[in-house]
This record gives structure tokens, C-alpha cells and sequence, in this order.
């Protein structure tokens, strides 16, 4: 793996018609800010060749709307990934990233967040993106890094749905 992007779903209605956490839907804010999302990643050219997404509603939502951007990405939709913690998500993604130069990941917070703030420290960063990730990693937003032969990752960029408007 080449790229790791790191996508927590979009903006969900505060409770399911089942009402399980794991059937939330999209809100329409949330639709917008994920194909926003892909918008902005594609057009930065961060492409995945594989998306893994959390089997929850939200989530394989959210990737339907961002999958536009991205026509030939392949997607696995893994159920381990469900409020998964950081370390499960990283695993899921290293492994992934033996067959794929670029792993994208639909999640949840606060697994998502925490790895983002761990790859940053791990790789480096310090200042603007990593009080910023700490203070906060809203629906719809993004952490991508690039990652080295020895396998470090190393910060390419934060992004998030109110960056856009």
C-alpha cells in the first residue's frame, strides 16, 4: 500500500427505524458532504483501488455516494469495521494493502480519529493537523497518508466537509 485514506461516513439521522445503531441512515447533509468527499479526493487525485467499508447503513451509504468519483475502485464491505478500534482498522488496512497501492476506509469515530492522530505522531507531524485532528474529525472528513517501503505513514493531507463550502 502506497496511500492510506481514512473516511469517517457522512452526516447519519440521530436514530434507525429499527432503532439499532448499525441501521442509521444518511441525513441529506450527509449524502452531500460524502460525495463532496469523493469529489475532492478524485480531484486531488487520491483514487483508491479498494474502499473497505463498515457494514453499518451509514457507511456503505456514504461510499455509494462517493463511489461516483471513483468508477473503478473495488469495494469490500467488512462488518469488522463497525465501531471498529484503531488498531483492528490499521490491521484491516495493512492487509488489505498487499494487493492495493491505495486502500480507502469507510468508518466510524472515534477508531478513525484516533488512528489518524497515531499516524500522524507515528509518521511526524506536529502542529496545525494534529491539534486539529485531536480537537475534533467530523462526519464526512478525511486523513490520508502516504506510506513508506518500511511501512510508516506519513501525512498527505486533512480534509474536511466545511473546508468545501
Amino acid at each position: 500500500m502506497d496511500r492510506l485514506i481514512l473516511v469517517r461516513h457522512g452526516d447519519a439521522e440521530r436514530d434507525s427505524a429499527t432503532g439499532d445503531d448499525f441501521d442509521r441512515r444518511l441525513s441529506s447533509r450527509g449524502r452531500e458532504e460524502s460525495a463532496r468527499m469523493g469529489e475532492t479526493l478524485a480531484e486531488l487525485g487520491m483514487i483508491p483501488d479498494l474502499a473497505l467499508v463498515s457494514g453499518a447503513v451509514r457507511t456503505r451509504e456514504s461510499w455509494a455516494a462517493m463511489s461516483q468519483a471513483f468508477p473503478k475502485a473495488e469495494a469490500r464491505f467488512e462488518d469488522p469495521l463497525y465501531l471498529a478500534e484503531a488498531e483492528v482498522i490499521r490491521r484491516l488496512a495493512d492487509t488489505a494493502g498487499k494487493s492495493a497501492r491505495t486502500v480507502l476506509v469507510v468508518g466510524h469515530n472515534p477508531g478513525l480519529q484516533e488512528l489518524a492522530v497515531r499516524m500522524m505522531l507515528e509518521g511526524g507531524t506536529s502542529g496545525g493537523p494534529v491539534s486539529r485532528a485531536q480537537s475534533g474529525f467530523p462526519t464526512g472528513g478525511a486523513a490520508v497518508f502516504l506510506i513508506d517501503s518500511a511501512g510508516r505513514p506519513h501525512y498527505d493531507g486533512l480534509f474536511y466537509p466545511r473546508d468545501r463550502t
